[in-house]
């Protein structure tokens, strides 16, 4: 091992430093670009230059306080509790629809008060929570059977149903790909992912041209400068900012988009108010945050694996592949290289339900982190050392 590797290295630590570090350096710089995304906006609907500022400092607080709470959960609550967390998300389901407030066409909050809660967002953690639990009791039946295969996707058929009625496609999009990648990850054989890939390609493509606005979504996507003042107009003006940019942004709370021309600017784009105010290279830095996440959040799912908590291994994959798929879509769709969706950016846009279901979730990473370290020192022969 060379000096930067034993430099680098979290071996000799009681959890994983680089996790905690991308994950806090996400929250913080989350919270310096809303802030500098919203002040306009904010005055205007307002009258409070630090309305949402101050909201999300909130948040980040209480994201704080719950990912304090859920280190001192132990993993095998929640391995119980798992198909108990899923009916909930069910029940959750079914009252924003029956409950939940009507906004830009869409039913996807429930109204606490002083909060709006997003229901998709504590799904998926229900959802990957259950499906880890399914994994460790039926994984022989999952790589050598069909039915044991299908039964995931099986319980996302409703699920899907009642995201679709949301409508939530983005957080649909998210789920199903976290559910197949996790089974992929369990050892299911590959041709079985072939044959669900084209049922998904035929399906997908109907849902697409179902609706007029669905398919206006995909045409101006693929061309957004011929209709730059209607449909491809959130598109248009996050390619102006990104333009602007150039290598090291025109300087914090100088991005002229985030004045009424970029709509979302806070929230869903707030990638497009980074690229424009800190360059390329702080948007590279956001990728690489991101991709540090991911990545250790993989390697504490194998370390989990290696050391036959297999409860705990498929806990980190699942939430490694929703966080890798949020962010890829979230940056993708501001990029231009998907069609718009409306899925925020983990840990760092706007949007309470978001930060505390995220902190939560790297908590829970952290918690199979501490314990498989220590399951290692206990049984050294069990598990490779950490890196």
């Amino acid at each position: 091992m060379t000096a930067l590797a034993r430099r680098l290295s979290t071996a000799g630590s009681s959890f994983d430093g680089w996790l905690l570090f991308s994950a806090l350096a996400l929250l913080l710089l989350g919270w310096v670009m809303v802030t500098s995304a919203s002040i306009e906006i904010a005055t205007s609907q307002t009258g409070n230059a630090h309305y949402y500022s101050l909201r999300h400092g909130i948040f980040d607080v209480l994201a704080l306080g719950s990912a304090m709470i859920t280190l001192r959960i132990p993993l095998l609550w929640w391995q119980h509790n798992g198909s108990r967390l899923l009916m909930l998300g069910f029940v959750l389901l079914i009252a924003v629809l029956v409950v939940g407030p009507e906004t830009n066409g869409s039913r996807r909050w429930i109204s606490l008060g002083v909060v709006n809660v997003q229901v998709s967002e504590l799904v998926k953690l229900f959802l990957i929570v259950y499906l880890a639990g399914y994994l460790e009791r039926f994984l022989p039946g999952v790589r050598r059977h069909w039915w044991e295969f299908l039964k995931p996707l099986v319980i996302m058929v409703p699920l899907g149903g009642l995201l679709i009625l949301e409508p939530d496609y983005g957080a649909l999009v998210v789920m199903t790909g976290c559910v197949m990648g996790m089974l992929l990850l369990a050892g299911a054989p590959l041709i079985r992912f072939l044959l669900l890939m084209v049922a998904v390609i035929l399906i997908g493509g109907y849902v697409a041209v179902a609706e007029p606005y669905r398919l206006e979504r995909i045409t101006s996507f693929a061309n957004p400068w011929a209709d730059m003042y209607d449909s491809g107009y959130q598109l248009t003006q996050a390619l102006i900012a990104f333009g602007r940019g150039h290598w090291l942004g025109l300087g914090l709370g100088n991005s002229v988009q985030k004045l009424f021309y970029l709509p979302e600017a806070h929230t869903d784009f707030v990638f497009a108010v980074i690229a424009e105010e800190l360059g390329l290279v702080g948007a590279v830095t956001v990728i690489a945050l991101f991709a540090i996440l991911v990545y250790r959040a993989l390697l504490i799912g194998r370390r989990a694996e290696l050391a036959r908590l297999p409860f705990a291994a498929y806990l980190s994959y699942g939430i490694a592949l929703v966080f890798g798929a949020q962010a890829f879509i979230n940056i993708a769709v501001s990029t231009g290289m998907l069609p718009t969706k409306g899925l925020t950016l983990p840990l760092l846009s706007y949007g309470g339900s978001s930060l505390i279901v995220s902190a939560v979730m790297v908590a829970l990473l952290l918690r199979v982190d501490i314990d498989t370290r220590k399951r290692g020192r206990s049984s050294p022969s069990r598990a490779k050392p950490a890196t």
